[in-house]
């Protein structure tokens, strides 16, 4: 066993957890100061809900193994409970559990990132719901499309899921998703669209009215989310090798060149560039590179970085053009970011790419898992979020919405002066 590769992984899923805090802190300070405490617990919940799932079966539908294609959706019923994995197999490069525990805080990064649609206007204990059937449905069998994969003694490909495997055996190329831009942000972003739609607009919804009551809160939570970002891509490798430090660095680039062009975008088009706007800018950055971050060179990064803060700080706007409520933009940015990562993989990935020595296959295949994954998770979220909506339902009152609802769902305020209550 590796000591330091092993040492590598558990210090990358510890980054990849503090994402999940981070992303209450961003989300947190983007919604009104009444409703903070409901938004960050939405994260919270998800951190507690996903992490548990994860252990009694959401790793053994995720990562099935099996010889050939793994089927949509599968499961590994000795992995139940992870019991089986306790033990290290002689000549293991790192412990089974090293694996699963990385893993496991994708699954919970990824369904925190839904929460971000419905800001302002949802229940507790719907999302909980909620979050525990999309992650059993639809995240679990789309991480293994993705990331299940088992290797022959010639590092060929033995088993794995279509969009890696499958479309390698049908096409010559397997789509490239390093750490996640079809599994976690197409997949995400497809789920708030469906979301937004079933619950529909905040009240009084319309440009300008609902702002940020807390920049500093989402400087604070992107902050954290770039720093944990560096697990999430580099620790994809699950070895601290030349290709980590590849990754790494292109987590450094993409989103800063997001982040300044994102900021002239809003100069342009606004007069003023604003920190929720640098903020926003390196997240959609981040979600660009995080499927491309091991295939291009740094300066194919800083190019990508370039397009996407720019595309998605013009994306954003197209809630009130087409009017949904995507509260906190994870459509425009995770979304919206999560295509344009994975589609520019068909045209500059390193050696197989359109333009980097390619034919425009790698581009077909990257549109299908793309699509795929989208189309997947949209219509599953919106049947999901449709049911409880007309059962227990999953919106608040208008009134308790208008007041803030915070005190009215956790009895709490984020916000209390010293006199307040005297």
């Amino acid at each position: 066993m590796d000591q330091g590769n092993t040492a590598f992984i558990l210090i990358c899923a510890a980054l990849v957890l503090l994402m999940t805090p981070g992303l209450a802190f961003f989300y947190g300070g983007l919604v009104k100061a009444k409703s903070v405490i409901s938004m960050m617990m939405l994260s919270f919940g998800a951190l507690g809900l996903i992490g548990v799932l994860w252990v009694v079966y959401g790793y053994a539908i995720a990562f099935p193994g099996s010889e050939g294609l793994v089927a949509p959706w599968s499961i590994d019923w000795n992995n139940i409970g992870l019991s089986a994995l306790i033990e290290v197999p002689e000549g293991s490069a790192y412990p089974p559990l090293a694996f699963v525990a990385f893993q496991a805080t994708f699954a919970i990064i990824t369904v925190a990132l839904v929460s971000g649609a419905i800001a302002d206007r949802a229940k507790f204990g719907s999302w909980m719901i909620f979050a525990a059937i999309w992650a059993t449905i639809v995240y679990f069998p789309v991480a293994s499309w993705v990331f299940n994969f088992g290797l022959a003694d010639d590092g060929s490909f033995a088993y794995g899921g279509w969009i890696t495997y499958g479309m390698q055996e049908w096409f010559g190329v397997g789509a490239l998703d390093f750490a996640g831009g079809t599994a976690v942000h197409i997949n995400a972003g497809a789920a708030a669209l469906a979301l937004a739609l079933v619950l529909g607009k905040r009240v009084g919804f319309q440009k300008g009215v609902h702002v940020p009551h807390n920049p500093p809160f989402v400087l604070l939570g992107a902050g954290l989310l770039w720093f944990g970002w560096f697990g999430f891509n580099a620790g994809s490798e699950l070895a601290a090798d030349g290709t980590a430090s590849l990754a790494f660095v292109n987590t450094i680039a993409a989103p800063a060149a997001a982040l300044l062009a994102w900021l002239v975008v809003e100069k342009i088009k606004d007069g003023k560039p604003t920190s929720v706007g640098a903020a926003s800018g390196a997240v959609a950055g981040l979600v660009a590179i995080t499927p491309a971050c091991a295939f291009l060179t740094p300066i194919w990064a800083i190019v990508l970085g370039v397009i996407a803060g720019a595309v998605c700080a013009l994306a954003i706007e197209l809630k009130f053009k087409w009017g949904f409520d995507d509260s906190l933009d994870v459509v425009g940015i995770h979304l919206v970011g999560g295509l344009i990562g994975t589609l520019y993989l068909g045209f500059f990935a390193t050696n197989t790419g359109l333009f980097t020595g390619g034919d425009g296959t790698q581009l077909l295949v990257q549109a299908i898992a793309a699509f795929s994954v989208l189309i997947y998770s949209f219509v599953l979220a919106w049947i999901i979020g449709f049911a409880i909506e007309k059962t227990i339902g999953f919106r608040v009152k208008n009134e308790d919405e208008i007041a803030g609802i915070d005190t009215v769902i956790h009895g709490e305020e984020g916000y209390v002066l010293e006199n307040s209550r005297a």
